[in-house]
């Protein structure tokens, strides 16, 4: 499996629908943790966005593990971007 830094940028005008479909977006992050697709996510301390370290065999299966979020489904990632990425020294790297 490859691991994936994925960001998340929003726009200001959704921040009041983010909240409603928070709890249903942070539901499914869980799921894919326990999944072991998630390593870690969390959002930017300014509401601009948020990083996500996730696994998947590959660039396309991202793409669709993505595309499940809540917050995708419900149109409030104005921009995302992934790149594979190779953990080669820090705590997180040694769990690979």
């Amino acid at each position: 499996m490859t691991v994936f830094a994925v960001e998340y940028r929003y726009d200001a005008s959704t921040a009041a629908r983010r909240d409603e479909v928070r709890p249903d977006h942070r539901g499914w992050l869980s799921e894919i943790a326990e999944a072991g697709q998630l390593l870690v996510s969390g959002p930017y301390e300014d509401g601009t966005g948020a990083l996500l370290l996730m696994k998947a065999d590959d660039a396309e299966a991202l793409q669709s593990l993505l595309a499940q979020d809540p917050f995708a489904v419900e149109g409030l990632i104005a921009d995302s971007s992934a790149a594979a990425w190779t953990p080669v020294s820090g705590t997180l790297a040694s769990q690979f």
